[in-house]
């Protein structure tokens, strides 16, 4: 059964389902992710799934204290999961992934339009080629395949494709609070061939630092807010040391596991006069295991003793709040099978033997099903160091390696009759 699964993995297929979904530009919500949703839902079921599409109440998950957070404006946002009918007492495996992509930035920077794949032999460039809808196609392909082969399941195997990963995890989050769950997870974000079984969690801050308005001529009437951040800008590089000291073996491998990077600087609507205000925005890495309520109170502690060390913030301190996306960390529990199971079906499907397992430095929607009590791991084709890049790209080979290593895994986890 295995044999005709793997034979049944269609590579000409692969490639020219990347090519379409690139070319539908799902930038995070945008109507195209919706259309996005609407179009892979077609496919599934004609994949003969059972298949549900609906759009989430945005209003009541937003409502949800437990809601992780969102920053990019939307009016709608649709959730899509779907199963095999048949079946039996076995485990379900889910196949996990995100439809939306990042906006492409300088359009200078790429070599042509981005949402235009070009195809360099075996490499497909396009936002969104590795993260992540190189990875959809791996889990198409290798669901493709499993049906194709006409195996009979003795567990099923589910498909969660959502929106709003990039900015938070509002798709996973209303998928579960659905009822959608599983037994175990796959997510085939890019992982470059390795098995990511952790992820750091990720907090927006924003910092409001007051100044005092005056002419430039005579500024040493007002006091500037950009000198008011300077020394909150050095106490946030001393807090970032600290807190990327001794981290997790798993996360040790990564130059700096926790990063605190300032990522908007907004201060003054004069150039000749003093800025009367800065607003600093950014993300604070939260450690594996760390609860994001910790990250936040060192944080807040970091800037009011920042604060108090200077005479005219002393007297009136910045503020910190917390917009946008909120990652927690998430873990798959430590000893579980799952990785092993990869590593045979990887090596048995034809790849390298010995794929490594590491964390990752950034938050992903792996914490809301470990946080579910779903088992969940990355694992996918591509290099996240060309994310959200005009460098975007991912091997067709390397997508037809990821499904025929998921079919095996499959097969093996939820068993056959």
């Amino acid at each position: 059964m295995e044999s005709a699964v793997l034979d049944a993995v269609d590579e000409a297929g692969i490639g020219r389902t990347l090519l379409e979904l690139i070319a539908v530009p799902s930038v995070t919500g945008s109507a195209a992710e919706s259309e996005l949703q609407h179009l892979l839902a077609g496919r599934l079921e004609r994949l003969g799934l059972d298949v549900d599409l609906w759009s989430m109440d945005l209003d009541a998950l937003r409502s949800d204290p437990e809601f992780p957070g969102s920053e990019a404006p939307r009016e709608e946002g649709w959730g899509l999961a779907a199963v095999t009918p048949d079946g039996g007492d076995g485990p379900t495996f889910v196949l996990q992934g995100h439809v939306d992509v990042v906006p492409p930035g300088d359009l200078a920077a790429w070599a042509g339009d981005p949402f235009v794949p070009r195809v360099n032999g075996d490499l497909v460039h396009g936002r969104g080629a590795c993260d992540m809808k190189a990875g959809l196609v791996a889990h198409l392909a290798a669901l493709g395949a499993v049906r194709a082969a006409g195996v009979r399941l003795r567990g099923r195997i589910g498909v969660h494709f959502v929106v709003g990963e990039e900015d938070g995890g509002l798709g996973a989050f209303g998928t579960l609070r659905r009822g959608h769950r599983g037994d175990v997870c796959v997510i085939a974000e890019p992982t470059a061939g390795a098995l990511v079984t952790a992820n750091a969690g990720a907090l927006t801050f924003r910092i409001t630092v007051p100044g005092e308005a005056a002419h430039g001529s005579a500024r040493d009437q007002g006091v500037s807010a950009i000198d008011g951040y300077l020394p909150l800008h050095r106490a946030l590089a001393r807090l970032e040391a600290e807190r990327n000291r001794d981290p997790h073996p798993l996360m040790a491998g990564h130059p700096l596991p926790y990063a605190l990077s300032v990522g908007t600087v907004r201060a003054g609507d004069w150039a000749s006069s003093v800025p009367d205000l800065l607003v600093a925005e950014g993300r604070l890495g939260v450690r594996l295991g760390e609860d994001p309520a910790d990250a936040r109170a060192a944080f807040e502690r970091c800037v009011a003793e920042a604060c108090e060390a200077e005479p005219w913030l002393r007297a009136h301190p910045a503020e910190v709040t917390w917009p946008g996306g909120r990652f927690a960390s998430g873990r798959l529990p430590e000893g579980h099978p799952l990785p092993q199971v990869i590593r045979t079906a990887h090596a048995d499907a034809g790849g390298a033997p010995g794929v490594p397992e590491c964390g990752a430095p950034y938050g992903s929607d792996l914490r809301l099903y470990a946080g579910a009590g779903i088992p969940t791991l990355q694992f996918g084709p591509g290099d996240i160091r060309v994310a959200h890049s005009a460098r975007e790209q991912v091997s067709l080979a390397e997508v037809a390696r990821v499904a025929r290593t998921l079919a095996v895994t499959v097969l093996r986890t939820v068993g056959t009759r």
